[in-house]
């Protein structure tokens, strides 16, 4: 474990879709388990419409705040496809179409290629663009600077998470362990309070429970020192038993 503070991380959910329901989210579970494990934590997520100007003030925002931006959805051939004007614009940088990415894509299409399809290869001009592999569909995210631009289809994002993750510089591992007991949230709160401040490098998250008609409370330690967690699983279990409950300790880290 090293005293350098981890990388961080925010993730751009961009889609109508997604706002309104009709598509599940995909990618939130999946960038935090894939990111923690790399030690870069991720920090912030925003779901986001399409729509012009959040995009691109969320880019803004974000970019200067984090140490890695990735977004989702929004590169595909339509007319409401409109990430990649909006990062250029965030950038101060024209669309061009690239190259390399046009000429997969008319391999890959052949006589089927048109210029919707076309679209997909579209970037950000200038200095620190950098594509994306997608070995499933052939049209290609992007990096720009830190903010890596991918595909909303959760295969194609995670095949394009998959070949940026060994550009990435990660941290010490966040590891996680949790201990579940039939004890009601305020009554073990002062024993949280208590063993956070006496740990105030791992972060405890309480969560409340329904089982078997009973209430109870599911807690977790985070931290990159798995001796340091099992020291509050330790305490918090100890609690639980003082209050009547029974505690379930998950597997150690």
């Amino acid at each position: 474990m090293t005293n350098t503070p981890n990388p961080t991380a925010c993730l751009l959910i961009i889609g109508d879709e997604i706002l309104s329901g009709r598509t599940q989210d995909a990618h939130l579970k999946f960038f935090g388990e894939r990111l923690a494990a790399m030690g870069i934590g991720l920090s912030e997520v925003r779901v986001l419409p399409d729509v012009e100007s959040r995009i691109i003030e969320a880019l803004n925002a974000m970019r200067s705040a984090y140490t890695y931006v990735f977004t989702t959805g929004g590169i595909g051939p339509t007319h409401d496809d409109i990430t990649t004007p909006c990062v250029a614009k965030a950038f101060g940088r024209k669309v061009i179409r690239h190259p390399d990415a046009e000429r997969d894509l008319r391999a890959y299409y052949g006589d089927r290629t048109n210029d919707a399809r076309l679209r997909m290869a579209e970037v950000p001009d200038g200095a620190g663009v950098s594509l994306i592999e997608n070995h499933i569909s052939v049209a290609p995210g992007y990096r720009i600077e830190n903010v890596f631009v991918m595909a909303g289809v959760p295969t194609v994002t995670r095949a394009m998470f998959d070949a940026v993750a060994p550009t990435l510089k990660g941290g010490d591992p966040v590891y996680s362990q949790s201990v579940d007991a039939h004890v009601r949230e305020g009554d073990i709160a002062a024993d949280l309070s208590a063993i956070q401040n006496a740990h105030p490098h791992v972060a405890i998250g309480s969560y409340p429970f329904m089982r078997l008609d009973k209430l109870g409370t599911s807690i977790v330690a985070r931290s990159t020192d798995k001796a340091t967690i099992a020291a509050v699983i330790a305490k918090v279990a100890a609690a639980m038993r003082v209050l009547g409950g029974e505690p379930i300790i998950g597997p150690s880290p």
